[in-house]
């Protein structure tokens, strides 16, 4: 089957890049952390695999554009289910490292912090496997569950409300999404659906890419198409993306992205049960416990900014940005080198000295230094921050380099920026 390409994502792609890109940068100033861990969990917690069930199912004859068509065309709004997600980046144990990174990243005292922010608990879908149990109902209620052994975190939307809860400690996160800005905008929202991130997956279909049609598969008890996605270019770290497509309903339910460098996969999340009714109205109303811990959004925000103010004894790495403004202005300076799989990131931190880190830095220090790779070239020389997945050089000057590509296609991109 000839391998379908697509330049209306890719045109989709570039017109709404402009929009978001002023409000992305302030947010990707302060979550920091998901350039080399969350954001390899989130960026590709929807490119993943479509593995059979049980025998394949007999369906009619489909086309990769007939199937993306679908895809689109999918109005699916309701759903819930049970979700697993298996995630191998390559990255050592982080075990007790996990608050260095969090703080390290955020930059939050211990004063400051909460269990329940959305964005140190999600950090724990970098690694391991997680059951994960979600629903939606619509744009405005989602809810998300990460199941533990004996405790359960939940992150739910409902209307302009975010909550987070933690069962554990029974501390509670409490913040607001503006309904006027557009989904962009909703700093905490969790995905409806694995079908976000197929959309995403999707984005990088251009002439670089080819898309095909492989056979069917049962996921959770429904029959599915698998749409196979693979860079042409070499360079690209990505080997290919499987989607489990629903047949009746056009709704991803499988995903799987496996490396070039074989293996296992990287990351592999499906639908192990699914249900498309209309979840309960209650399933989205949340009201702290007796005797919970409230955090608001605005008290982290507080506790991040000078070090004065609550949450100040968080020394920040020596030779790192003083502030997140500093490292916003250096993403207001983000250029994309290179097109489509082999596409590279640039921007400055404004930290000189390599990685973003330093004396005092301890164990987080130790874990990136671990991973370190010193490099050289005509752009001078730094340290490839690596994962099965996702490769960053951080130059000496301070400037980082970040992509899906090899550590060698990445020292090329810096050494033709220069």
């Amino acid at each position: 089957m000839a391998p379908y390409e697509s330049d209306d994502t890719t045109t989709a792609r570039q017109a709404g890049e402009a929009d978001e890109r002023g409000a992305g940068r302030r947010r990707a100033a302060r979550y920091v952390v998901p350039v080399t861990v969350m954001g390899v969990a989130a960026a590709t917690i929807g490119l993943v695999p479509a593995l059979a069930d049980s025998g394949d199912p007999d369906l009619p004859k489909i086309t990769a554009a007939q199937l993306i068509e679908k895809m689109a065309q999918s109005d699916v709004e309701q759903l819930s289910g049970t979700v697993k997600i298996t995630t191998d980046l390559g990255l050592p144990d982080l075990g007790g490292l996990e608050s260095s990174l969090t703080s390290g990243a955020m930059g939050r005292g211990g004063d400051g912090g909460s269990s329940a922010d959305p964005t140190a608990r999600l950090t724990e879908l970098a690694s391991g496997t997680h059951t994960l149990r979600i629903a939606a109902d619509g744009p405005d209620r989602q809810k998300v569950s990460l199941l533990g052994n004996a405790s359960e975190y939940s992150l739910i939307h409902n209307g302009e409300d975010v909550w987070g809860y933690d069962s554990e400690s029974n501390e509670v996160f409490h913040g607001t999404t503006d309904e006027s800005a557009g989904d962009e905008d909703r700093e905490h929202q969790p995905p409806a659906t694995p079908k976000d991130f197929a959309e995403e997956a999707l984005k990088s279909v251009d002439a670089t890419t080819s898309v095909t049609v492989d056979g069917t598969a049962q996921v959770a008890g429904r029959d599915a198409y698998k749409l196979v996605v693979k860079p042409r270019q070499a360079g690209s770290t990505v080997g290919a993306i499987s989607i489990a497509v629903d047949h009746r309903t056009g709704t991803p339910l499988k995903f799987t992205l496996t490396p070039a460098s074989g293996g296992a996969a990287v990351v592999d999340i499906g639908f192990t049960k699914v249900g498309f009714d209309r979840p309960a109205a209650s399933t989205f109303d949340f009201t702290p416990p007796k005797g919970a811990k409230v955090t608001e959004e605005g008290e982290l925000d507080g506790g991040e900014k000078g070090s004065g103010e609550k949450g100040g004894e968080h020394r920040r790495p020596e030779g790192a940005p003083k502030s997140e403004e500093d490292l916003a202005k250096g993403l207001d300076g983000l250029k994309v080198l290179g097109e489509g799989w082999n596409s590279v990131a640039t921007f400055d931190t404004g930290a000189e000295g390599g990685l973003p880190t330093g004396s005092g830095g301890g164990d987080l220090d130790g874990f990136l230094g671990s991973l370190g790779d010193q490099v050289k070239g005509e752009f001078g020389t730094g340290t490839v921050f690596s994962t099965r997945l996702v490769n960053a050089l951080f130059t000496e000057d301070g400037t980082v380099y970040v992509g899906a590509v090899t550590k060698d296609a990445l020292v090329k991109a810096a050494d033709e920026a220069k």
